[in-house]
This record gives structure tokens, sequence and C-alpha cells, in this order.
């Protein structure tokens, strides 16, 4: 029996609003737009992926097992559908989870992700770039460092000029909190994705969020993803990196509320 991730929750509306965080990530990636949402009508939740805060890791980690413990979570929260928030990673997790159960999502919000790991045009194969990546990334702990110190290099490098103090504070605690055997299964997994085929099979409203200065998930790759999905549109955070949900929370959930509050249209007529 798989166990249900941790989460926090916040707010009592009749929409809820489900957000997954990035690699470096967990539920405090979200405090801002928890406390946002909650004060202004929504059910507010953020979770900690598998292998995160408390929540049990899982074997094999893959797309799949973190989609279905998605899924599990929103089962137990009672939801016919969730709206679907996703940074980073947790972006992949939700364009996974709407390709394998797409009636659980009644939108999607898609922030500084990609529909594929990113694929390189130097001769060499996908799979030993994707080794480079990974070497590249475990390095400092491979070297002794602990996530905290890997976090404050690391975090600095992910951020916009207009970037708020308190907001790369709190990415550098969430970053810093990560088990280092968490986070090297997570890469592992990171390099395995590949959704692009299913971006025209997204049936529901999607909103997608770049940052001016993201080098993680450009904004010219944001822009492809939202032409290729049916029912999407493209929102750029100016002077703003990879973590822009906390460099700029007020401006980020304007962007999010304002599509929270559009009606989501009928797809087929009402059947008397």
């Amino acid at each position: 029996m798989n166990s249900l991730p941790t989460f926090t929750t916040l707010g009592a509306g009749d929409t809820t609003v489900l957000m997954l965080h990035g690699i470096g990530g967990g539920h405090l990636a979200f405090a801002p737009q928890v406390e946002t949402l909650a004060e202004v009508g929504y059910r507010a939740v953020a979770w900690d992926m598998p292998g995160y805060g408390h929540s049990a890791p899982i074997e094999p980690y893959t797309f799949k097992g973190l989609a279905q413990s998605c899924i599990n979570l929103i089962d137990a929260l009672q939801c016919d559908s969730v709206v679907l928030v996703g940074h980073s990673m947790g972006g992949m997790v939700a364009q996974e989870v709407i390709a394998r159960r797409p009636d659980r999502v009644r939108k999607l919000v898609l922030c500084g992700t990609s529909a594929a790991f990113g694929r390189r045009s130097d001769g060499k194969s996908a799979d030993a770039w994707a080794q480079q990546f990974i070497a590249q990334r475990t390095a400092p702990l491979d070297a002794g460092k602990t996530m905290l110190e890997m976090a404050q290099k690391l975090v600095p490098q992910m951020v916009g000029p207009g970037s708020l103090p308190e907001g790369l504070r709190l990415a550098e605690h969430c970053m810093g909190g990560v088990p280092a055997a968490t986070y090297r299964r997570a890469l592992e997994c990171l390099v395995t994705f590949d959704r692009q085929a299913a971006l025209a099979e997204i049936g529901v409203p999607t909103l997608l969020i770049g940052g001016e200065f993201d080098r993680v998930a450009s904004p010219a790759v944001m822009k492809q993803m939202a032409e290729a999905i049916p029912n999407a549109r493209y929102a750029e955070l100016a002077g703003i990196g990879h973590l822009m949900n906390l460099e700029a929370p007020d401006e980020f959930d304007r962007l999010l509320l304002d599509f929270l509050r559009e009606p989501v249209p009928k797809t087929r007529p009402d059947l008397h």
C-alpha cells in the first residue's frame, strides 16, 4: 500500500489548489501562495514530494510513481478535480498527472518547467549528457558539502535582479532541508522526463509562468510549450529568475488569482 505524502493545507473553499514544488523545494516553497489563496477563499494545499519533508520516499523513484502519489493525495483530499500548480520538477509531475488522469485536473499552472529534460546538440548521447548533468549537480555533495552549503551557492545563481531577498532566504532554507539521498534520486528521475508528445492532449485551461532571467527553464522554452497546448497562455515576470513564486510573490499571486477566477469553459453541453 502506498503511503500518503505529507502536505500543508489552509482555507476551506470549494476549489482546491494543489501546489507541487521543485527539486530543491518542499511544501514551504509555496508558503506565500498558500496564505494568499486561503485568504481569498480557496483551499490551498502544498505537498512534500515523496522523500521530502516527512513524506516517505518511493522506489522506484519515477515520474509514474510520483504522479500516482499525487493522485493518491487528490483522492485523500476528497476532490473530484483540483487546480494543479507545478514549479520546475513539480511542473513535470503535474504534466505526468494530467497525462495519466486528465479527469482529476480542472486547470493547470506550469511555472519554470519544461516538457522534457533538455537535450544537447554537441554530439553527446542523451544518456551521456544526463549523467554529466547529474555528476555536476552532485559534485558539491561528493566533495563533502552539505545541502545548505550547496543551496547558499546555487540559489543566488538561479534568481533575477528583481528578486525579493526574503524569497531567496526561504529558497535556501527549503533546499538546505532536502535530504541528500532524495536530491540524488530526484536528479536521476528528472533526466528521464519527456512528455512533449502529450502537450497537445492537455484539454484544460493552462497558464504558463516564466521568469525573464530563468536560465533553467528559459522563456523561449515556456513559450513553445504554451504554443503546443491548445488552451494555454504564457505570462512572464520581468526581472525574475527561476524561483518566481518566491522572488516576486505579489506579482506571481496576481497572475495566479486572475487565472483562477476565470470560468472553466464547458467542454460538452449539459445533459437534461
